[in-house]
């Protein structure tokens, strides 16, 4: 056998290891022989005896093996002569190739789920012999695009919904943050007296909101800046601007009650009151008749003011909200002025020219300040009502624009006018969300829903003050108490309903009261007739009758009639009072409970008659049900009761 003799075909014995290398690592071998004619391959390339171009060792390509020279040698060259036999190539050792298996036959289709997976059946691994997952047999291209599609919706399903609870959870954690912060603007005061025994029906008030609403007049820190004078002026803090705002609690109206700043009052013992810290010591003013109003909260502040304007009204107040000129200038700026409108030129003795023209103009916070506070206008010539009556305009002014969303619905102007309010502002019982349900309760109240009053005064005294004018304020307060109409409101009925659209039954009659024995009767005897001594005796004569005396006192106002007020349940004990008094009237109250009080007004005769016996018919005669302990009713209110409507937008 020579070098260059050209090896024959592989004997078909030959065992699997001594098989053409490239028939094991290429399945695609062709013969030498088989292989197209063409040009001889680039330099960087080079041909195997296989017939399978290669690349140059290191460069990146398709996989092939690695054989050495002396193999190449080795194998293209015959034997030895002396071996007698031909050897196996010298390449390293390949695995044994895996014997070949019959086809296993698919399994019977299982029933399909959903859409149409298959059970994935299980089969033996070659090696380990665990169990192996395996896809389903028989399963098309269509079936795996659609379970994959499925499972990226899944995954994408849960993103979402993790993505919307994370967001949810920053933004309750973001609105909490801002009502935190917003709440830590606020300076707190002490002024509410909830549990005031001056307070009128207070079952009758119930899901009401009262505010009191207080403009201070000092001339410390930044409002020195705005022209409210300086400290040498005048010293501490006083009332400059006093309105109780009622909201009734179906909050379909807005009352607001202005109150002159020298209304004669008189001022009850108050403990010492600092401005400029903001604290109450332990040292007690003492109590004063004939004084002002601005008064109270000069010696006795929030506290003394709440309790004078709580005792004059009836009204349980809820809430305090008190405001400095500098935070009053710095709020209508965020709002970006109120329109305002005048006749005449606005000219103040004190403080000169405010408007120098006339009709309607948007003022900004400087020019609203003085607005408010002028009260030497020679063209009015009604002094702190003339005051009153503009503030009252500019109020309704400022809520119509409020209304009509310049406020309400942009951002910058709403967290810029509650950034100055939060401020500029002192207040007990006030935080941000209840502004915030507040405004969405009142979201469809119009405002020729809100009215604006003023307290009627019968002119000055010899000290300057306006005299109260108690009976027809008593008027004003029960019929804000009991939601009867008002002068110049405006407020929507609400739509007749299919059932109150027809005609109503009669009432049913009374049922008819007995009288019962005296001794079960708990009686408190009130003065509301002026006359001093006539609770103490009229208690000695309905004592000896038998009713059993709980307490003899004053009333906190006056009366005409003589009244036996109680609670809903005590009619019979009320009517068993009355048949001893003649020309008593009852009337219901819910803030007596078990005790039935009588209230001796001024046409009190003095004489107490036996009362009926037990068993007895009575009919005795019920007082009107928005009649006040004064006699006076609601449908009687003063003829020249000074009022504002909020839809109002011509001149004043």
């Amino acid at each position: 056998m020579s070098d260059d003799q050209t090896p024959g075909p592989v004997p078909e014995g030959r065992a699997p290891w001594e098989r053409p290398l490239s028939h094991v690592s290429r399945p695609q071998y062709r013969p030498e022989s088989q292989q197209p004619p063409g040009p001889p391959g680039p330099p960087d390339q080079q041909r195997t005896d296989s017939g399978r171009i290669g690349r140059r060792h290191g460069e990146p390509g398709e996989h092939t093996e690695r054989i050495s020279v002396s193999d190449l040698v080795n194998r293209d060259s015959p034997p030895p002569a002396d071996s007698g036999r031909m050897k196996t190539p010298a390449v390293s050792p390949l695995p044994p190739a895996r014997p070949r298996q019959d086809p296993v036959p698919d399994p019977p289709p299982a029933p399909t789920t959903g859409w149409l997976r298959r059970a994935e059946p299980e089969h033996v691994g070659p090696a380990a012999g665990d169990p192996v997952r395996v896809g389903a047999p028989g399963e098309t291209r269509l079936a795996a695009s659609k379970s994959r599609k499925q499972k990226r919706w899944r995954v994408l399903g849960r993103s979402a919904v993790a993505v919307a609870a994370a967001a949810s959870v920053g933004i309750t954690g973001v609105a909490w943050g801002y009502l935190r912060n917003t709440d830590n603007g606020f300076s707190q005061v002490a002024a509410l007296d909830l549990d005031s025994t001056d307070v009128v029906d207070p079952g009758g008030q119930t899901g009401d909101e009262t505010y009191l609403i207080v403009g201070t007049d000092t001339r410390a820190g930044a409002n020195s800046g705005v022209g409210a004078g300086s400290v040498e002026d005048a010293e501490g803090a006083r009332a400059d601007t006093v309105i109780l705002v009622n909201i009734p609690a179906d909050r379909s109206r807005v009352v607001a009650v202005s109150f002159p700043r020298d209304l004669d009052i008189a001022r009850p013992s108050c403990a010492d009151w600092n401005s400029d810290t903001g604290q109450y010591s332990t040292e007690m003013n003492p109590p004063a008749d004939n004084d002002k109003l601005n008064s109270a909260y000069a010696f006795g502040g929030p506290k003394c003011l709440v309790k004078v304007i709580q005792k004059m009204s009836g009204l349980k107040i809820g809430h305090f909200v008190a405001m400095d000129f500098s935070g009053f200038e710095s709020m209508v700026n965020q709002v970006g002025g109120v329109e305002v409108c005048t006749t005449t030129p606005l000219i103040d003795g004190e403080l000169g020219t405010v408007l120098p023209n006339a009709g309607k103009q948007t003022i900004d916070g400087a020019t609203a300040l003085n607005y408010v506070r002028a009260r030497k206008v020679e063209a009015e010539g009604n002094g702190d009502y003339g005051r009153i009556k503009r503030q009252q305009m500019f109020l309704s002014s400022l809520l119509r624009g409020a209304l009509s969303n310049k406020v309400l619905f942009d951002p910058g102007k709403l967290n810029g006018f509650i950034n100055a309010f939060t401020r500029d502002t002192f207040v007990q019982n006030i935080d941000t969300k209840s502004l915030v349900m507040l405004g969405r309760s009142l979201q469809n109240v119009d405002a020729g829903a809100v009215t604006f009053l003023t307290v009627p005064t019968a002119g000055t005294n010899e000290l300057g003050n306006e005299i109260p004018r108690q009976d027809d304020i008593d008027a004003i307060f029960q019929a804000i108490i009991d939601d009867e109409p008002l002068p110049g409101e405006e407020r929507k009925d609400p739509a007749p309903s299919s059932a109150q659209s027809a005609p109503k039954p009669a009432a049913p009659a009374p049922p008819a009261l007995e009288a019962v024995s005296p001794m079960d009767v708990s009686l408190q005897v009130s003065n509301g007739s002026g006359v001093t001594g006539l609770a103490a005796t009229a208690s000695d004569d309905l004592g000896a009758y038998g009713f059993q005396i709980y307490s003899v006192g004053n009333y906190s106002g006056t009366s005409t009639n003589t009244l036996v007020r109680y609670s809903p349940g005590l009619e019979a004990e009320a009517a068993t009072v009355a048949s001893s008094l003649p020309g008593a009237v009852l009337q219901e109250s819910s803030d007596l409970g078990g005790i039935v009080e009588v209230v001796l007004g001024s046409s009190f005769s003095g004489k107490v008659a036996p009362p009926k016996s037990v068993g007895a018919a009575l009919t005795p005669t019920m007082a009107p049900k928005n009649s006040s302990a004064s006699g006076a009713a609601a449908d009687a209110l003063p003829a020249d009761l000074a009022f504002t409507n909020a839809a109002d937008d011509s001149c004043a």
